[in-house]
Order: structure tokens, then C-alpha cells, then sequence
């Protein structure tokens, strides 16, 4: 027989503020790279539209804003949609 636990998160205001930001820029990054994988005519890697879409869209004034969260859950968002991609042309 296995165990089961259950936990709930009940976030303070600012954690509650952090995570917001945060999922607004996986959001940001999955919809950027989504749209250069629907641009291009064959899928780049993932190494390739991470620097594409996360080093690159840090170093320009209007997604400097990234730098405020880690890069792991960005990273996350990007190798997400090129196994999404994958999986439909499979």
C-alpha cells in the first residue's frame, strides 16, 4: 500500500508577488519562442532559442525585466515547447 500526503502553499503577499512575476515571464519566453519556432521552416534546438529568446531578450530595453528571475524555470518554459513540438510532428 502506498501513502499519500497532501500539502497546501499558502504564500505571503510578496511570495505571492515573486510567483506572478515569474510565471509572467515563462509566459513571455514560451510565447517568444513559439513564435520564431512558427517563423522558422525546421525546429532550432534548444540551446539555440534559449540564447534566442532568453540571453538575447535580456540584453534589449524592453525585456530587461527578465534578469529579475532565475533562468532555470525560462530555460524549463523553452526545452517544455521544443518537447511539445516534438511530440505533435511525431
Amino acid at each position: 500500500m502506498k501513502a499519500r500526503y497532501r500539502y497546501r502553499f499558502y504564500p505571503t503577499d510578496q511570495q505571492r508577488q515573486r510567483l506572478a512575476q515569474l510565471f509572467g515571464c515563462v509566459r513571455v519566453v514560451w510565447n517568444d519562442a513559439l513564435e520564431i519556432c512558427k517563423k522558422s521552416d525546421k525546429l532550432p534546438k534548444t540551446s539555440e532559442l534559449q540564447k534566442l529568446v532568453i540571453t538575447q531578450g535580456k540584453k534589449t530595453p524592453e525585456r530587461q525585466w527578465l534578469s529579475d528571475v532565475s533562468n532555470v524555470p525560462l530555460q524549463q518554459s523553452v526545452a517544455d515547447l521544443g518537447v511539445a513540438y516534438k511530440n505533435f510532428f511525431d
